[in-house]
């Protein structure tokens, strides 16, 4: 067994876990700048124990990891036990939801309320994940970016202040599935290593090909493999967007092996030929030799490049928001062929200087002990997965939630929503819960009473009470007591708007005006004005009564003989404000005494269900009704007469010549027997009626040529 030197402290041993290779790297930072690579060893799979970056045979790719080690150890003289991996680009799940929060009634929008509106996108996105990949698969959110805000459904770039009904947004949420990292550290723990740090590809690479202080800038960095083209994007002094589209350097090769009928490997060895410029010579399947230009090779292959140059361009402006980068960096094999940067140049409508292939220049501050080594892009990944350890921005966390360890993914912006997020926290116990709402139904229009606000979730944090948004980091402490829900509904008939706005209903009887209480009915029942609404009351608020209802509230017996505004009536027709009533009684002496007595009540109050209605009617009901049967008397010696002085009066009703006949004269009621004015539905709160400019009653004297109005008031 070989032995092993001391090796400093600061040593970083990082491994690149790919589809077609492994790659293992040691090296260690120098000063803030450099950094210096002790040893490097490269190993091909054997089998296809990997597919697309997903791990399919553990013990398979452990042996080649514990190949890789081994060599690197015999080459350190120096025994490796803790190691930093990269899960691959290509197994991120990128989800686009559309996330809506609507309020009861305007308000202005504060943090809060765009919290909660995150919360509900990340959620839809869990869900669209799960409903696409149509299994339970445990997944990590390792970044999520708002695309747009909507504001009553029009694009806002800030909602914070505004005053609106209903808030929106576009989000786009990148996954990666659990079973990556568990196959990822079953495998490194498999060849002896113990995983020190976790990060992603496009992190990885973004480590090494764009400096930190191009970070602030808008940049894509797209690191075209294989199969694959990974990109990420930075922003504001982060990595705001992970991505990936399932094309790449190897659909160019295959290209080139159907048009010059060769096989895959030497597809690939035309394709690096036309880096070199020279020309290049190959044999066909049939063995026929050929010699061809780089210029011709890429020539055949501009449609292919043209359309996975347009697929990255508009993954990129996703990525980004609907809007094209600044700049871009472009690292891998496939992102080397000449004319493929200026394609994506010209797909996203940049200059082309503003898109170039990152070379030799990306390893200006790496040096390289071990002298054969070939600086290409495919050291990018692995040397910045060490430099992002360094960095110590990207890793998994532990923290406790209600006095669970849970993983998280820490991507620098880890807040307590997250957490809540990752163990499965309700949504509804973190945000304040209104109490029960009651349905209900007045005059068929369907209404709701809400119940009232709660208080939201009690988070504290080590301790220290916080806030959702509050941020988080390693070994956190978090207690997060749910949200509580206020009180249920209530409301009385009393309070609802129709029956406060709308009033008594004021009538006539026997000449002597009346104030009526505004009738209620719920579920087909009269019901008091303090009654409390329960759910799914029907409530109909009525702009009439019965005779029979009329009565009741002066406290009288039903009459025997009833006439609306002039006219015999039945005893279910609908009597409405400003209607006047003449009852008649065949035992009037009883009723005349009932008049007596309701008059020598204090105020002659008339009391219905919880509203008191109080008239002197006793002795003006009394002197009505004698008025009422003289009257009859007198009409009944007057009706020979006029029969022989019956006449015709012609008169204006609302602007249309109406004829008046059958009588010797004529009173307003008398309209509507000529006249179309439907009296047994409401169509207003009350009836206006003029002659001649002047308001009328339905006994006013009609006279030829007179101008009449007839109308519902609104």
């Amino acid at each position: 067994m070989a032995e092993y030197t001391k090796c400093p402290e600061h040593y970083i041993f990082g491994l690149d876990i790919g589809t077609r290779s492994i790659v293992g790297t040691v090296g260690y930072r120098e000063d803030e700048k450099n950094f210096r690579v002790v040893g490097q060893v490269v190993r091909m799979h054997e089998t296809r124990s990997m597919l697309d970056g997903q791990i399919h045979d553990i013990d398979k790719v452990a042996e080649t990891i514990l190949q890789v080690k081994n060599e690197l150890e015999q080459l350190l003289q120096y025994k490796l036990e803790n190691v930093c991996i990269a899960a691959a680009g290509r197994v991120l799940k990128t989800v686009n939801v559309r996330a809506d929060y609507e309020f009861e009634e305007e308000r202005i929008i504060d943090e809060e309320q765009i919290h909660t509106l995150e919360l509900i996108g990340m959620e839809q996105a869990y869900a669209s994940l799960q409903s696409e990949m149509n299994q339970q698969i445990h997944m990590y959110c390792v970044g999520s970016t708002v695309i747009h805000y909507y504001l009553n459904d029009y694009i806002m770039l800030s909602l914070k202040g505004h005053k609106g009904k209903k808030i929106s947004a576009d989000f786009l949420a990148t996954f990666l599935p659990d079973e990556v990292i568990q196959s990822l550290y079953a495998a490194v723990e498999k060849s002896g290593l113990k995983v020190s740090n976790l990060t992603l590809e496009p992190i990885a690479a973004s480590e090494l090909a764009i400096p930190v202080n191009f970070r602030l800038l808008n940049i894509a960095l797209v690191d075209v493999g294989a199969g694959t083209s990974d990109i990420s994007i930075t922003k504001d002094g982060s990595i705001i967007g992970y991505g990936m589209i399932p094309t790449a350097g190897d659909s160019f090769t295959e290209e080139i092996a159907k048009r010059y009928l060769v096989d895959f490997s030497t597809a690939e060895n035309i394709k690096i030929g036309c880096f070199s410029g020279g020309k290049i010579e190959y044999k066909d399947i049939m063995g026929i030799a050929h010699t061809v230009t780089p210029e011709e090779v890429l020539e055949g292959l501009e449609d292919t490049i043209s359309n996975t140059t347009q697929k990255v361009a508009e993954h990129i402006k996703e990525l980004n928001g609907g809007v094209p980068v600044s700049a871009v960096f472009i690292v891998g094999g496939g992102g080397k062929l000449p004319n493929f940067a200026s394609s994506l140049a010209e797909h996203l409508d940049l200059p082309k200087e503003r898109v170039a292939v990152r070379g030799e220049e990306v390893f200006v501050n790496i040096h390289f002990e071990q002298k054969d080594i070939n600086l290409d892009s495919t050291l990018v990944t692995p040397i910045g997965i060490c430099l992002s350890h360094l960095a110590k921005n990207t890793n998994f966390i532990m923290v406790s939630v209600n006095g669970t360890q849970i993983k998280l993914y820490d991507n620098n912006r880890l807040t307590v929503m997250d957490a809540a997020i990752q163990i499965g926290f309700p949504k509804e116990n973190l945000f304040p819960k209104r109490g029960k709402t009651i349905p209900y139904y007045v005059n068929n229009e369907s209404r709701l009473l809400r119940g009232e606000a709660g208080d939201g979730a009690k988070i504290t944090v080590n301790g220290k009470e916080e806030s959702l948004n509050t941020k988080i980091s390693v070994n956190d402490i978090i207690e997060i007591i749910s949200s509580t829900e206020g009180s249920p509904a209530h409301g009385t008939v009393g309070e609802l708007p129709e029956y406060k706005r709308k009033g008594n209903i004021e009538l006539s009887v026997n000449g002597k005006k009346i104030a009526c209480p505004r009738m209620v009915k719920v579920n087909g029942t009269v019901a008091l004005e303090s009654y409390e609404i329960i759910e799914n009351d029907r409530i109909d608020i009525l702009d009439y009564y019965t005779i029979e209802e009329v009565m009741e509230v002066m406290d009288m017996p039903a009459p025997d003989y009833f006439y609306i505004n002039g006219k015999e009536a039945e005893i279910d027709d609908r009597i409405y404000d400003g209607f006047s009533v003449t009852c008649e009684w065949e035992n009037e002496e009883e009723v005349m005494n009932e008049g007596e007595e309701l008059h020598s009540e204090s105020e002659h109050t008339l009391q219905t269900e919880d509203k008191k209605v109080s008239e002197n009617i006793g002795k003006e009901l009394s002197e009505s009704k004698t008025k009422a049967e003289g009257q009859k008397q007198s009409d009944q010696g007057k009706i020979a007469a006029e029969e022989q002085n019956r006449k015709d009066i012609h008169i204006l009703v609302n602007g249309t010549q109406v004829t008046l006949s059958g009588k010797a004269s004529y009173i307003f009621v008398d309209i509507l027997d000529f006249y179309p004015f439907d009296t047994s539905t409401a169509g207003g709160s009350s009836i206006i009626m003029t002659v001649n400019g002047l308001e009328a009653t339905f006994s006013t004297p009609i006279r030829d040529g007179e101008q009449v109005e007839l109308y519902w008031k609104e």
